[in-house]
């Protein structure tokens, strides 16, 4: 049997199409969120107590659930990693500069 995702997001019940609204609502508000740490090291060039190697995580994260949103043919898993992947990169980088 061929997985068509176009049919399944067409079956979907009203609590999973509010569940992927509010997980994609979440997504956006955790990456503003994360917005004043990016503009803290950039702009203020503050990186002490940044740490590379959890930042380091979240990217090895993100570049993860990039592929699988990838292969699974989810927008709402693939487009938030490519906020994510910036955001951890520009803290990594940050860090690196200024830290």
């Amino acid at each position: 049997m061929i997985h068509d995702p176009a049919n399944a997001l067409a079956a979907a019940s009203p609590s999973h199409t509010k569940l992927r609204g509010l997980l994609g609502g979440m997504s956006l508000f955790t990456m503003i969120m994360t917005v004043p740490q990016v503009a803290a090291i950039w702009v203020g060039h503050q990186a002490a107590g940044v740490s590379i190697l959890s930042w380091s995580a979240y990217l090895a994260s993100a570049l993860l659930w990039l592929v699988f949103g990838i292969q699974q043919r989810d927008k709402n898993i693939y487009l938030p990693c490519l906020g994510w992947i910036a955001l951890d990169g520009a803290v990594i980088a940050g860090a690196v500069v200024y830290g």
